[in-house]
C-alpha cells in the first residue's frame, strides 16, 4: 500500500524563500529524521525554499534519498504587496476560494497546484514518499479532503507537522500524527 507523509517544515527564520531555520528548527529536524528512522522512504519530495530543504535534509541522509525539488509544493503566494491586515486578507481566501490578494494566487489555483503535485506523485510506484510544504499550502490541500479543516486549523499547524496521507476505498484521508 502507498503511504505518503505530508510535513510542514520546521521552524524558521522568517517567510523568505532563503529563510533557514532557527535553532529550534534545527533540532526539530532530527526529531524528524528519528520519527523516519524506522520507515523506509522512498521518495522524498520538497519545496524549494531552505526551510523545508533544511527541515528533511536529516531524514533524507539517513534513507539515502535525495530531495527532490518540486517548485508546485512552495508556499502559496497571498500578495506582491505589503498587507495591512494580511490575517484578515487571508481569512477572506478561505471564505471565497476565488478571491485573490494583488498579484496573489486564488486558494482555489494554490489548492489545485497541491492536489496536482499529489496526483501525480500518486501514479509512481515509491511505497513510501515524504512530501514537505508549507502551511497555507498544506491547509489548503487539507481542506480540499476535510472542508471542515480550514482557516482556523491552519492557523493551529505547528513547525514540523506530519500528516499521514492514505488512500481508503478510493478516496484520500489523512492523520495528523502529532509526533512532535
Amino acid at each position: 500500500m502507498q503511504t505518503y507523509y505530508l510535513i510542514r517544515h520546521c521552524e524558521a527564520t522568517g517567510q523568505a524563500a532563503d529563510a533557514p531555520l532557527t535553532a529550534q528548527g534545527q533540532k526539530q529536524a532530527l526529531l524528524l529524521a528519528d520519527f523516519f528512522k524506522s520507515i523506509p522512504v522512498d521518495r522524498i519530495l520538497s519545496s524549494p525554499f531552505r526551510r523545508a530543504i533544511e527541515s528533511i535534509n536529516a531524514v533524507a541522509v539517513q534513507a539515502g534519498c535525495s530531495i527532490e525539488i518540486h517548485d508546485d509544493l512552495r508556499e502559496r503566494t497571498l500578495s506582491i504587496q505589503s498587507l495591512t491586515d494580511w490575517q484578515g486578507e487571508l481569512r477572506k481566501t478561505f471564505i471565497e476560494f476565488d478571491y485573490a490578494c494583488p498579484g496573489g494566487e486564488t486558494s482555489a489555483e494554490a489548492a489545485r497546484r497541491i492536489q496536482d503535485v499529489i496526483n501525480d506523485v500518486w501514479s509512481y510506484s515509491a511505497e513510501t514518499t515524504i512530501l514537505v510544504t508549507h502551511g497555507n499550502l498544506l491547509t489548503l490541500y487539507l481542506h480540499s479532503l476535510d472542508s471542515s479543516f480550514g482557516f482556523e486549523q491552519g492557523q493551529h499547524l505547528r513547525n514540523p507537522d506530519v500528516f499521514l496521507l492514505k488512500k481508503v476505498n478510493g478516496a484520500f484521508v489523512f492523520e495528523n500524527l502529532n509526533i512532535i
